[in-house]
């Protein structure tokens, strides 16, 4: 598992201490003891743990039967390699620079939502994999093929060829209280069907752990679920359960200072996972809807220097020019309360109402201005400032966009006098990823990773879904000389 700003994580582990205080043993009976010179005893009444078995009878297996059979282990296999340059070989002896491969595995949970086989996970715990493995609880193992991810709110949805799986019913996670019991159901350490109990500790919670590159269109949507349920390296993409057995949000980080679970456990809230999920499987892409305007969050300095009365909201910064919030009346120094009836008093809490709906949907904004609440009817738009919905962008054309240069088909007359079977062409190089490790102009693209490349369609595939991945790639110069680069494409 691979370690992400604060810590990335698979799933869940360990076992959680519950210490039930007071209530357990001193119910309301009061109980005498005899004072220092009494010469006979007082009475005394036992406590009776009977009035309070309420408190010790958290009994989860029933969340547990439902759940554990639908939550899965998931193994990856990353095909890398190195280039090994000897510039002492390679000057005196001509000696080629030498690739040489090697295998990353990578393990991590996910959860089975629909009895066909479609599965849940996180964006990290599969990114880049060549290969996905995952095992049932059962011990059944099935190669998974990739649906869909989205960086953004760091989920990747992936399918099964199966029938009649097991699944976990989807539950509402803003129906969720601060203080109530949740269950981690997940493979920490490579240890199966581990489950871990504690409680909702915080909502709305933002960590920084998701990426934000503008460059690659990821723009972080962290809204978590914190609980002190034991998670730990293993568990990321595994379920959190309520005392139902409902899904209402997927393990994804923890707060560590040693990589190991201190308490400090984050989730993904089931409601923003169904819209994302949905879309990956209907449209290939996440739709997201966007308000048009910056935002900020309010303190208390922040609203005095603005003679800002209400805490609880998001702060209009600025509104973007014919965008959603422009048309429907928003302005500069608005403050958002709700969306729709969902109260937002952060950022975090914005982005996560948002996140729920698709460009040409209408919500219903209340903000404060002049101290007076307003309500308005919003059409929210696309990242195009459009009201439709997005197709799939192709990732092979984004790709080409970050090598910053245009290609052509090598003629057969000129393979046949370099002795090559094909290759791809640069006839032109500008600023990117090429340029920058010392590609020039005319040289020809002969194996990407390994894998030849003659055609134009075998470079397109060649770069499809390498994103995030270093590429190696080989080739030869018109003069004949012959040439590697390796290149990260984030």
């Amino acid at each position: 598992m691979k370690k992400l700003a604060s810590y990335v994580i698979s799933g869940i582990s360990g076992a959680l201490t519950v210490v039930i205080i007071q209530h357990v043993f001193f119910n309301d009976k009061k109980q005498s003891f005899p004072g220092p010179c009494s010469g006979t005893p007082a009475p005394v009444q036992y406590t009776s743990g009977a009035g309070n078995l309420s408190l010790l009878n958290n009994d989860f297996s029933t969340a547990v039967e439902k759940s554990i059979n639908a939550v899965v282990h998931i193994r990856t296999i990353t095909e890398k390699s190195n280039i090994i340059y000897d510039p002492f070989g390679s000057w005196f002896f001509g000696m080629r620079p030498q690739v040489q491969p090697y295998i990353q595995e990578g393990s991590g949970s996910g959860v089975i939502i629909s009895d066909n086989g479609y599965i849940v996970t996180n964006n990290h715990v599969i990114k880049n994999a060549d290969k996905i493995e995952v095992t049932m609880n059962d011990k059944r193992r099935y190669v998974a093929q990739l649906v869909g991810t989205d960086p953004s709110t760091d989920l990747a949805v992936l399918k099964i060829d199966e029938k009649n799986l097991p699944f976990i019913v989807f539950g509402n996670s803003d129906d969720i209280k601060i203080g109530e019991w949740v269950l981690a159901v997940g493979n920490p350490f490579n240890l199966y069907s581990t489950v871990t109990a504690g409680i909702v500790s915080a909502k709305g919670r933002s960590i920084h752990v998701i990426e934000n590159n503008p460059e690659s269109g990821t723009f972080p949507i962290e809204s978590f679920i914190q609980t002190d349920a034991a998670v730990n390296p293993g568990n990321s993409g595994g379920a959190l359960v309520n005392v139902n057995g409902e899904l209402i949000g997927i393990n994804t980080a923890i707060a560590s200072n040693n990589g190991a679970y201190q308490g400090y456990a984050f989730a993904i809230p089931v409601n923003v996972v169904k819209k994302v999920v949905s879309d990956i499987i209907e449209y290939g892409t996440v739709q997201r809807a966007y308000l048009g305007v910056s935002i900020m969050d309010i303190d208390d300095n922040f609203a005095k220097a603005n003679h800002i009365k209400v805490l609880n909201g998001v702060y209009v910064h600025d509104v973007l020019p014919g965008g959603a919030a422009d048309e429907s009346g928003i302005q500069r120094g608005d403050v958002i309360i709700k969306v729709n009836d969902k109260s937002v008093s952060k950022i975090s809490e914005f982005q996560e109402q948002l996140s729920k709906y698709r460009p040409g949907d209408k919500v219903k904004i209340t903000l404060v201005r002049d101290d007076k609440e307003i309500q308005l009817d919003v059409v929210l738009k696309n990242k195009h400032n459009q009201l439709s919905i997005l197709k799939k962008e192709n990732n092979s054309r984004m790709n080409f966009a970050k090598l910053g240069a245009s290609f052509e088909e090598v003629s057969k007359e000129e393979a046949r006098k370099l002795g090559i079977d094909g290759g791809v062409k640069i006839v032109n190089i500008e600023q990117g990823k090429l340029m920058a490790v010392g590609v020039k102009k005319n040289f020809i693209i002969t194996a990407i990773d390994k894998k030849k490349i003659t055609t134009m369609e075998d470079l397109n595939r060649a770069l499809e879904g390498k994103d995030g991945n270093v590429v190696l790639i080989e080739g030869i110069y018109p003069n004949g000389i012959r040439a590697y680069y390796g290149f990260n494409l984030q």
